[in-house]
């Protein structure tokens, strides 16, 4: 397993921290959370075989609750509204 972003230009790197930022905003919105909380987003390349290739993996961080991991078998720029409601079903307040 290895992160996403190494070995890309700079401008690549822009685009994935937009993509992430966008994502961040839509966990945000779609699970009420406070801006206490804090979100990370990574695309992460997975080098075995049996992995499905790229993955978003989402940690969000709430003061007071354990923290709480999704993934979408997709990368970053794939990851559309309609796919973190799915990952998040059952986590919303």
């Amino acid at each position: 397993m290895r992160f996403g972003l190494f070995g890309k230009s700079a401008a690549e790197k822009a685009k994935a921290s937009a993509e992430a930022a966008r994502i961040k905003a839509d966990v945000r919105d779609i699970l009420g959370l406070p801006e206490a909380a804090a979100i990370a987003v990574n695309e992460i390349l997975c080098a075995d075989p049996a992995c499905p290739g790229n993955e978003t993996v989402i940690l969000v961080m709430n003061p007071g609750e354990k923290t709480k991991a999704f993934k979408l078998q997709m990368g970053l720029a794939e990851v559309t509204r309609e796919a973190l409601m799915a990952a998040l079903d059952g986590a919303a307040r």
